[in-house]
């Protein structure tokens, strides 16, 4: 019993940082309708950042993220000005192109710099980890849960009590809608961009003390995103929140009683589960 509720807190740990990346791509796909697929290579551009401001000016990267937020925020906002604006009421494979192609010019640029080996970013308490009623819990885990958690819920509150907020939610319902009741969607469409960028390098600061750094790493991500916010359903945060959580409880618990090189298989056999007897995902009937 002890072992099931380590691997049940470890996943609810990691499954929080997971529902961040979640939640920037769903943001993105629901004002913009645009399946980015350099979403992952986003959050890589986040890991490597949190690694120069570590190894160069010597800052903690739960700290950093004061600066990877805004400055990711930036980047997402230019990528969308500069490339996906030229591709709105494009056809999707189009996007999908365009995406792709981005999330290449990341990945190979990050090998120019850094090469292909990959990076450790080590910190005091990388491999600490603290005891509460005999379950072992991972220092580094619980405090990027904590962070997270706390970025989500000033997420929800911006959305719902806001008037940028409640703009984005209009765009992300009825995008003719909005813009007869005078909403600059194309503000919008920036805004959705760079808020879900600045929510990927979050992340991306967030897993790096735990993670290998390399420029591939984006991929894996990629992936991993798309599985959960088509597993809570597309265009839903509450669904994005809720499938990040699924999947990192699926690959902590199938990791301790299957394998480790197995947790993959089960999460994808789970994602497909979801779309057999629920296509439009766990919460696919919700709206921002």
């Amino acid at each position: 019993m002890t072992v099931l509720l380590q691997s049940l807190i470890s996943g609810i740990l990691i499954g929080g940082v997971y529902a961040l990346i979640g939640i920037g791509l769903t943001i993105i796909f629901g004002v913009m309708r645009v399946i980015n697929f350099a979403h992952g290579d986003i959050l890589m551009v986040g890991m490597y950042m949190t690694y120069i401001l570590f190894t160069s000016l010597g800052i903690d990267p739960f700290v950093s993220i004061v600066i990877t937020i805004p400055l990711m925020f930036l980047f997402g906002a230019f990528l969308q000005k500069l490339f996906i604006n030229r591709m709105q009421g494009a056809l999707p494979q189009n996007q999908i192109l365009l995406t792709i192609g981005l999330g290449l010019i990341m990945s190979n640029t990050m090998m120019l710099i850094f090469t292909s080996d990959y990076k450790i970013l080590s910190t005091s308490y990388s491999s600490e980890s603290f005891n509460v009623a005999g379950i072992s819990i991972s220092s580094p885990l619980a405090i990027s849960f904590l962070i997270t958690a706390a970025i989500t819920l000033l997420l929800y509150w911006f959305l719902l009590k806001t008037d940028t907020g409640q703009a984005i939610r209009a765009t992300a319902q009825d995008r003719e809608a909005a813009q007869l009741m005078g909403i600059n969607v194309r503000w919008m469409s920036i805004l959705a961009f760079g808020i879900g960028s600045a929510l990927a390098g979050t992340a991306g600061a967030l897993i790096s003390p735990t993670y290998y750094i390399f420029p591939q790493i984006g991929g894996i991500f990629t992936l991993k995103a798309f599985v959960i916010t088509v597993l809570g359903g597309m265009g839903s945060i509450v669904g994005a929140t809720l499938g990040g959580v699924i999947i990192g409880v699926a690959e902590s618990v199938s990791a301790v009683y299957i394998s480790s090189g197995w947790k993959d298989v089960v999460v994808f056999v789970l994602f497909l589960l979801v779309l057999l007897f629920k296509p439009a995902g766990l919460m696919g009937k919700s709206r921002m």
